[in-house]
């Protein structure tokens, strides 16, 4: 019986097929293995209108996958003795000092030692929402998101300061550490760093980690001369693909200034840039010899976990059957529960817009892919990828 599987062939046909089939404008895919790289692949383009293929080199908005570089950088401010993770949000944003909750279907106080903490804010237990319909919190939410979509093309813009001490006077939509529900607390942690540095948030990232690193490409705005090679946004609209060109969740699609540096989903990259953060947290903190974590730091990171409490709310996130989520990633904790191929350990995010990261510590795989497409977040091409890499 023949064994041997030609990976290689077997993922750039899984991707073809997303192209040919609609389901993805562009994609493209890098894969290490004990620091090496083994697979490279790529299929459509970035640009459909003049036909610009989907190149390495090809830069995306990340939207979620921001995330876990935000928690490395919460991480080199932890190591450094300048934050506990047990300390207040109300030491560094005020509105946070003196919070509103919902309890048992009524707006109190939030219990006096019950504030939202920093760790709170690594694992999605601080009550604060995305923008929705289902709760005063999430209207509360949406009508500040829309007032400064409506201030990016004014000189006006909304700040990340500004954006946590508003969004601080909110009602949260649970007890702090009660539950588990995904909003804008990475959002709020950038503005803590902020405060916390006295630097901007992108300022902050560039001197800690992406100088150090080598991302060159990866920042929250795309200057001018690079702006040839970002991606298009596309959705499907009546069966077709078409270009995307509503602002969402308060970052720029053109990749322009922008005062909101958003910690939850700001950053753009390309592939080459991420894999250099993924190979870093994967080798213990160390990238080329500089040590940007430690490895206890490294370890901390990417060891979260969910309260039994909170676990249950995590448990409804279709697809992430077998999982835990801790420090802004999910966590794979039982893999006979997952649906995709994978091992206990393995962690990572991924964002609204496809874009995927993968660190497998048990094969010593980083797994870094970015598409344009708008609500994609883990979509059946990734898991296909995921199959064919892991199997």
């Amino acid at each position: 019986m023949q064994k041997t599987r030609d990976k290689q062939k077997l993922i750039q046909e899984a991707i073809d097929r997303a192209v040919d089939n609609k389901e993805v404008a562009g994609v493209n895919l890098l894969v290490f293995q004990e620091q090496k790289e083994i697979y490279y692949a790529q299929g459509g383009y970035s640009d459909l209108e003049t036909k610009r293929p989907m190149d390495r080199d090809t830069i995306c908005h990340l939207y979620s996958q921001t995330k876990p570089i935000t928690a490395a950088a919460a991480m080199l401010l932890m190591q450094d003795g300048l934050i506990d993770l047990n300390q207040s949000v109300g030491d560094f944003i005020d509105s946070f000092k003196s919070q509103k909750c919902l309890i048992n279907g009524k707006v109190k106080k939030v219990p006096s030692d019950k504030h939202v903490r920093i760790i709170d804010l690594l694992n999605m237990t601080s009550g604060l929402v995305y923008p929705g319909l289902e709760s005063a919190a999430e209207r509360e939410t949406t009508i500040l998101f829309t007032e400064a979509i409506r201030r990016l093309d004014t000189k006006n813009q909304m700040s990340t300061l500004e954006f946590a001490e508003r969004i601080g006077e909110f009602t949260l939509k649970f007890v702090p550490g009660s539950y588990f529900q995904y909003g804008t607390s990475a959002d709020v942690l950038g503005a803590v760093i902020e405060k916390v540095t006295g630097m901007k948030y992108g300022e902050f990232l560039k001197e800690r980690l992406f100088d150090p690193l080598e991302m060159q490409d990866t920042a929250f705005i795309v200057p001018k001369e690079k702006k040839d090679r970002m991606a298009g946004i596309y959705k499907i609209h009546r069966g077709q693909l078409r270009r995307l060109k509503d602002n969402h969740l308060l970052i720029r699609n053109d990749g322009g200034p922008n005062a909101f540096e958003s910690g939850g989903a700001g950053l753009m990259s390309t592939l080459d840039d991420y894999m250099h953060f993924g190979q870093m947290l994967l080798n213990g903190g160390t990238y080329k010899g500089k040590e940007i974590l430690t490895p206890a730091t490294v370890h901390f990171l990417t060891h979260g976990c969910l309260t039994p409490m909170q676990q249950r709310a995590f448990d409804n996130w279709q697809g992430l059957e077998g999982h835990t989520y801790g420090n802004l990633m999910r966590v794979m904790k039982n893999p006979d529960q997952a649906v995709i191929i994978g091992h206990k350990g393995e962690y990572g995010w991924d964002g609204w817009l496809g874009a995927y990261f993968m660190n497998d510590p048990s094969t010593q795989t980083t797994m870094v892919m970015l598409t344009q497409m708008a609500d994609y977040a883990t979509g059946a091409l990734t898991r296909k990828l995921r199959n064919i890499i892991l199997s």
